[in-house]
């Protein structure tokens, strides 16, 4: 069983975790003995907890969880009318050509390779995500990501659709990794190198939403975690360009 990451918030309806990358929210299809954060939760809260949306595994940031039925329906009814604001920062690899787009791409999983999404022009599920672009710096990009329906992958595969994956996606990415080397001149220690981030550069910064007992909206957020805080900060010295954006 892994131990619980941190508690973002909590109260008598509601718990949020900060999920770290490589835990999955619940059991896997392809790995149902994986150790998972819904298990953890329930083991340590009871088995009234139910988590109301998915993370992929590979993604970091804030997990919402209810503690009652009352509140799972209320939640999850927002989710589903698609009230409820998700945001995700997001590394790639390249240069949005406009500071703020919005991706209207279907998706369905590709028949090919199962557990992975495509692009197709029909006969799939219809997904929209708008980017906003926070920072960039040269041929990486921070952008602030608002996926607007819930498709398996769907950032992931919207990105990397439009030319800039995220950095270190092992299913959608280019391969290119984010070395010191490659921003610093006359580096030195190339043997040894490792990448400043080695995992999906995908991070989900805040939800906002109803709250159930209060009804009012509610905004909760998850720092960036360290490896990603580390990577921007070395971006920030050593690339020329950059540029700063509030969304």
């Amino acid at each position: 069983m892994p131990h619980l990451p941190p508690i973002i918030f909590e109260d008598d309806a509601l718990l949020a975790f900060d999920k770290p990358s490589d835990l999955p929210v619940a059991a896997e299809r392809r790995a149902p003995s994986k150790a998972n954060l819904l298990a953890a939760v329930r083991a340590k809260f009871g088995a009234g907890v139910a988590n109301v949306h998915r993370l992929d595994t590979e993604a970091s940031g804030l997990v919402l969880f209810t503690k009652s039925k009352v509140a799972l329906d209320f939640i999850s009814g927002q989710f589903q009318s698609k009230t409820v604001a998700k945001h995700y920062h997001a590394l790639v690899v390249g240069a949005p050509e406009l500071d703020f787009t919005t991706i209207e791409l279907v998706l369905k999983e590709d028949e090919g390779a199962p557990g992975k999404m495509c692009v197709v022009k029909k006969h799939g599920q219809a997904a929209v995500t708008d980017v906003q672009v926070l920072e960039r710096f040269g041929a990486f990009t921070l952008v602030d990501v608002q996926p607007r329906t819930g498709r398996t992958h769907q950032i992931r595969v919207h990105l990397a659709a439009t030319g800039t994956p995220l950095l270190n996606d092992p299913l959608y990415g280019n391969g290119t990794p984010l070395l010191l080397s490659g921003l610093k001149r006359g580096y030195k220690g190339r043997d040894e190198e490792r990448p400043l981030i080695d995992r999906l550069a995908l991070h989900a910064t805040a939800l906002t939403f109803n709250h159930p007992l209060t009804r009012e909206r509610t905004t909760l957020t998850a720092p960036l975690p360290k490896d990603l805080e580390v990577a921007l900060k070395y971006l920030r010295k050593f690339s020329p360009g950059t540029k700063r954006h509030t969304p």
